[in-house]
């Protein structure tokens, strides 16, 4: 085998071993160090879960008792469909929309499939306020981009799908020619959704979704579906306005919802409805009803039982979960410490905005005002959500079911969310469990998340040099803060609304900046297909600004080795995953391709290039003119 130079690919390089020993699950699209990272937390805590015992832990156990449940597939297999049949019953004994209005409000309660959206949220322009949004329903295929003429991807995974769809429909009850006609007329209503819906890319701008329109007059356009009757049936209070996230398609929403398509509306239920529900039901429909998914990633096989019970259960109690995982395995000491390392970072950052050179100085200002407001969340929450405290499983011992209790909670949440509009926004909610191996930053709160499942290694270890955690953990923590002021973030002030703080002429130069970061990775080839600059810019503005400032705090160090530094930022992006994965990401992931988030970006550091030796010759090499750097 050739070996691989620093200097031509670093990615390449660094990871060469790895990439030619590691193997990619057959039930998984990828491997690499976060998949790793989450198999090892996953396997550690269902060999916790299979002898705990909660004592006067109420929320833990209505997990156990759901995850016993999920786990329990003799008594799935034994109660096979049945437990789906009154739903199915339920969409084929509609007649008319007329129907379908009577028991919308139910309908959006139970979580069953409708060409909407409804959820409550923080008002992007009062984030103290919570607000009622409506949204497109999800189309079958990943991205309305996949609906163009002459697409070769969806032909091949519409005929999977189809495939897939006509299997389960026929495990419930319908002949093989009302099966096979039955998703055909659902396929003609997802289709005519299409045009109307937002791309991958359009709903990467956040400004763009927020469109607040008087409720009264959108009442008043929508003339097929009853949403009047439903915000009546389901909303605490009705609100003088709604906030749409796709005005397109809520305009067309009347001539794609009609009495002379019914046929096809209620074919699209049917198949959403069965679909939907098909993995909580016997074996033979989990393994089905993967089969789309599976072609779409690539995997060769659905999950393990044993997972996709844990999976299951895992993601109805996130943060139970998290809980038990950060106060056992993270606790109170390495999150102080962990803390202070975020607030050094911090304190980078607002050096680097003092010596920003491009900003004016009111601009620059309110800037670092922002960034002192920012909020910091490490580890994990200080109390759970209430919803999970209203989650109660009815255990096996006492009849319950899996489908039965599953219904039941997403009926308690939808409940919960619509009951939240009359309530203030609960700005220490994280959004996701801390068992989840992941950051986030939230423009509307204006805070920061660092889980405890991510400040491990290879991102974070004692055991590894401070620059090697730089690298790591310090370029995740910058990268978070630096989407406070991405081509998203900027556009959100320090309390998390949707605020226009820039002078205008530091906005238009910072929109010039980010046009050289979308050039600098718009049309990469990986996989026969190419990077989307747009889709991605966000978090490559991120990842720049993520590195180019934990690289000054690892060179601030006593021990600083920067070969080290580089090294762990390529090693924590390794990734092996299949052909179709990587198409699928190319499509509608915001993220660019782990490869080229290792290799580019360090490309548009001077240190880079001094601590490798890399010359105008080699392939990491790029010119000066060319670097891109914005934060």
């Amino acid at each position: 085998m050739t070996k691989i130079r620093m200097q031509d690919d670093f990615y390449g390089a660094v990871n060469a071993e790895w990439l030619t020993q590691a193997k990619i699950p057959a039930d998984k699209p990828a491997t690499g160090g976060f998949v790793a990272l989450v198999d090892e937390i996953d396997d550690q805590l269902m060999q916790d879960f299979e002898t705990l015992k909660p004592v006067d832990q109420p929320l833990l156990q209505a997990f156990m008792d759901y995850y016993a449940l999920a786990a329990d597939f003799k008594t799935r297999d034994q109660l096979g469909v049945n437990p789906i049949l009154p739903l199915v019953a339920r969409v084929q004994s509609l007649s008319n929309l007329a129907d379908y209005n009577q028991g919308l409000a139910d309908w959006v309660l139970s979580g069953l499939p409708t060409p909407f959206n409804l959820s409550v949220d923080p008002d992007m322009k009062q984030t103290q306020q919570n607000a009622l949004y409506i949204e497109a329903a999800d189309l079958i295929l990943p991205d309305k981009t996949y609906y163009e003429a002459g697409n070769e991807s969806a032909d091949q995974l519409l005929a999977v799908f189809t495939d897939m769809m006509v299997q389960l429909l026929q495990k419930i009850g319908l002949a093989p020619i009302d099966a096979t006609k039955t998703v055909k007329q659902a396929l003609v209503f997802d289709r005519s959704l299409a045009p109307y819906v937002k791309s991958a890319e359009e709903a990467a701008d956040y400004t763009k979704l927020y469109n607040p329109r008087d409720l009264a007059p959108f009442l008043t356009q929508q003339t097929t579906l009853e949403f009047k009757t439903l915000f009546q049936k389901v909303l605490p209070k009705q609100p003088t306005q709604i906030i749409v996230t796709e005005p397109a398609y809520f305009d067309q929403l009347t001539q794609l919802v009609t009495t002379a398509n019914f046929a096809d509306f209620k074919a699209w239920l049917l198949v959403m409805t069965v679909r939907g529900w098909s993995g909580y039901l016997n074996e033979e429909m989990r393994q089905i009803s993967s089969i789309y998914s599976r072609a779409l990633s690539g995997s060769k096989e659905a999950r393990p039982q044993a997972k996709s019970a844990y999976y299951l259960a895992l993601g109805m109690f996130n943060q139970v979960v998290g809980d038990y995982y950060g106060r056992r395995y993270f606790g109170e000491s390495a999150k102080k410490d962990v803390e202070q390392m975020v607030k050094k970072m911090i304190g980078v950052y607002q050096k680097r905005l003092e010596n920003n050179d491009w900003l004016s100085a009111e601009t620059r200002e309110k800037a670092i005002v922002k960034l002192n407001h920012l909020g910091i969340h490490v580890g994990y929450p200080e109390k759970i959500a209430p919803i999970f405290a209203k989650l109660r499983t009815v255990p096996a011992v006492d009849g319950g079911t899996l489908f039965e209790n599953t219904a039941d909670f997403i009926r308690t949440v939808e409940t919960e969310n619509f009951a939240q509009l009359t309530e203030p926004v609960d700005r220490a909610k994280w959004e996701m469990g801390a068992a989840t191996v992941n950051a986030y930053y939230s423009p509307s709160k204006n805070v920061i998340v660092f889980p405890a499942a991510i400040l491990q290694a290879p991102f974070y270890s004692l055991a590894q040099s401070s620059s090697a955690n730089y690298g790591g953990i310090g370029a995740v923590i910058a990268h978070e803060i630096s989407h406070a002021f991405d081509n998203n973030g900027a556009q959100f002030d320090e309390y998390g609304n949707l605020n226009n703080w820039w002078q205008t002429s530091d906005l238009d130069h910072f929109k010039a900046l980010a046009q050289t970061m979308i050039d600098q990775f718009d049309g990469r080839q990986l996989a026969g297909n190419a990077v989307n600059g747009k889709l991605t810019v966000s978090e490559n503005i991120a990842d720049a600004g993520g590195l180019s400032c934990a690289l000054e705090a690892a060179k601030s160090a006593d021990d600083v080795d920067l070969a080290a530094f580089f090294t762990n930022w390529a090693t924590i992006w390794r990734m092996k995953a299949t052909v179709q994965y990587q198409q699928l990401l190319l499509n509608v992931d915001v993220h660019a391709p782990n490869a080229l988030r290792a290799n580019v970006q360090v490309q548009n550091l001077a240190d880079f290039y001094t601590t490798f030796e890399i010359q105008p010759t080699d392939g990491m090499y790029l010119a000066p003119e060319q670097r891109v750097a914005i934060w």
